[in-house]
């Protein structure tokens, strides 16, 4: 049975990142937001340190990385390891700022993908080095199956050719994992993930987007032309399973979807406890102890908004708690991040309505708070992809039956 308070061994950690998220992103964070594009040097150091605890503490991550699960036998009890230590931490890392923490370094998304399916030899090579994810493409976004991207074998490699655009550290990153098809004949079956290192020849990043919010991280548009790259940088299986279809690469979704989630609760967390400081200043007292039906507008907004989070919370963790006990948790994972996005959206936009000209200004972290909130809702699979995840698991119906 699940625990619902945060395990012992991982309330350092928990700590350690929100003291992170207070001294070292609460300061910058206005800063970067202002300098799209520009990196934020304070992090060096940071991810450093950060490294340090990695190794220091096997099996306890400090970041989006190290999430594979635990492999030989099967231990007894239930396990609290790398899932459930990166939501917690990820958390507080996004109270303090959503965008800083997506370009810290080495611990992009696309290590999490490298987690998930690269054998021991690959880990090794890889599992230190920062990694990006690219999947989308100009001709599609929230169907992953769509891929364009082809990777041609030729002896000892593959040729690389396509182009991804909206790749989170994509300029910065040490490395990136690209999403392609072997054989476009056998649809999704044949959809492969790929380790592209920085400065592969034919590999270009074309241009960098500038967004609503995340500004502290780079988004970049990226093109393979006759990308040569080691046969050995394929992460997975090579061989094309028809009956499998797209559940081998589509599992780096469930370790990434409640990483997003993750996110989502922090920055929601973060304009909850600033909304409840302000109107303690304005004189708006919240008292628990009041019916809801009898509090005010403005209390029961809050309160149904602390009850919306905490249900995004409980359910992030349940979907990391299971990957860390080898339970399948793709319905888990969809549920985790379609609450979450949704809730965080909801909640950031609600502060900033509720505080008025208070919480629109550039005085305030809400409007930049509310801006950063929105992506967490579209990638790694938007809202509606996720309600389609949950229903097919629910109701045991392939894609082709229930689009």
């Amino acid at each position: 049975m699940i625990n619902l308070e945060n395990p012992k061994k991982f309330r350092a950690l928990v700590n350690q990142a929100h003291q992170v998220a207070t001294s070292v992103f609460r300061p910058v964070s206005r800063k970067y937001d202002r300098s799209e594009h520009d990196y934020p040097v304070e992090l060096d150091m940071l991810a450093s340190i950060m490294d340090g605890m990695n190794d220091g503490t096997p099996g306890v991550g400090a970041g989006a990385g190290k999430l594979k699960q635990e492999t030989g036998p099967k231990r007894e009890g239930v396990q609290n390891g790398t899932n459930m230590s990166t939501v917690l931490s990820l958390a507080e890392l996004c109270w303090g700022d959503v965008g800083l923490s997506l370009t810290l370094p080495r611990q992009g998304l696309g290590n999490a993908a490298i987690a998930a399916v690269a054998d021991d030899e690959q880990f090794a090579r890889f599992g230190h080095k920062w990694a990006a994810m690219a999947i989308t493409e100009p001709g599609f976004g929230s169907d992953s199956a769509a891929v364009r991207t082809t990777a041609v074998r030729d002896g000892d490699e593959y040729i690389i050719n396509g182009e991804k655009i909206y790749v989170t550290s994509g300029e910065r990153a040490d490395c990136v994992v690209v999403w392609a098809s072997v054989d476009r004949s056998l649809g999704r079956a044949a959809i492969k993930s790929f380790i592209v290192e920085k400065g592969t020849p034919g590999m270009e990043v074309v241009r960098l987007e500038k967004k609503l919010g995340i500004k502290a991280s780079d988004t970049a548009a990226i093109t393979f032309t006759d990308c040569r790259i080691p046969a050995s940088n394929l992460l997975g299986d090579p061989e094309v399973n028809v009956e499998k279809g797209f559940a081998g690469v589509m599992q780096t979704f469930d370790n990434t979807r409640p990483v997003v989630a993750a996110m989502a609760i922090g920055v929601a967390k973060a304009s909850i406890d600033r909304t409840r400081e302000l109107l303690k200043k304005l004189k708006v007292k919240t008292d628990y102890r009041t019916p809801y039906k009898l509090a005010s507008q403005l209390e029961a907004k809050l309160y149904r908004y602390e009850a919306e989070w905490e249900a995004a919370r409980l359910l992030t963790l349940k979907a990391a708690w299971m990957a860390d006990n080898g339970m399948p948790n793709s319905k888990e994972a969809s549920m985790s991040k379609a609450k979450a996005g949704r809730t965080a959206n909801e909640i950031t936009l609600g502060c900033v309505e509720m505080l008025g000209m208070l919480g629109y200004g550039e005085d305030e972290m809400l409007e930049k708070w509310s801006r950063d909130s929105k992506i967490l809702d579209i990638f790694e699979g938007t809202q509606q992809i996720q309600q389609l995840i949950v229903a097919r698991r629910l109701l045991g119906k392939s894609s082709a039956e229930l689009k």
